[in-house]
């Protein structure tokens, strides 16, 4: 009997079944995605950043290198933001720029949070994942801005562990419905919707590009 205690093997099926949906009903995110990075590659970013990336986001970056948003519609950039919020997962070598500046440049920046996706077109809000071994919020989740404190998310907690996350993730495309927090908090202004071929995330109550938000099962 095998124990996933760093919950890769969770990450790993719950990505497949995201995978699956975008293949199906989003085609346009879905070729955004980019291959594997390589063992070279991770390697590299971890001794360049000085932080070992937690098992379950390297394993996620060995599925996919992140999102080409580049490659997006330029009338459609929101297709690259697959992720709840609108969010976009970057390529390894833009979390490692991503990481560098703040902790390089700005005071009191936190070592060790990993900012892996940020708003497609911008670099003012995104994910992080915790990479500080000694604490309790290790591997989990959180929020980062340029002009705020990074905090773990959902606020008030250690976290949401990564492979848990993208499991709700998957249940919801699956389910069509918004997100629920740990606590079973409904995610009202995040909800998924299809956008020109794509997936993008939209708040339902204002909603601003004409997008076909999801209410049932697809």
């Amino acid at each position: 009997m095998t124990v996933d205690a760093d919950g890769v093997e969770r990450l790993v099926m719950a990505w497949g079944r995201i995978e699956t949906w975008l293949q199906a009903y989003a085609p346009v995110s879905a070729a955004l995605l980019r291959p594997p990075a390589d063992e070279a590659a991770l390697v590299a970013a971890e001794q360049v950043m000085g932080v070992e990336l937690p098992a379950g986001l390297a394993a996620w970056y060995r599925i996919h290198d992140g999102v080409d948003e580049d490659a997006a519609p330029d009338d459609a950039v929101e297709v690259a933001g697959i992720l709840p919020a609108g969010m976009a997962m970057l390529p390894l070598d833009w979390l490692v720029r991503e990481y560098l500046t703040p902790t390089q440049e700005w005071e009191g920046r936190e070592e060790g949070l990993l900012p892996f996706a940020r708003t497609p077109g911008d670099v003012w809000y995104g994910w992080y994942v915790d990479a500080r071994k000694s604490e309790t919020t290790y591997g989990n989740l959180g929020r980062w801005a340029v002009d705020e404190a990074d905090t773990p998310f959902p606020g008030f907690s250690d976290g949401w562990p990564l492979p848990d996350w993208l499991s709700e993730i998957a249940a919801v495309l699956e389910q069509g419905r918004s997100m629920r927090r740990p606590d079973g908090t409904e995610e009202k202004g995040s909800r998924p919707a299809l956008y020109r071929g794509g997936l993008t995330w939209v708040d339902p109550r204002v909603l601003r590009i004409n997008a076909v938000v999801l209410d049932g099962p697809r």
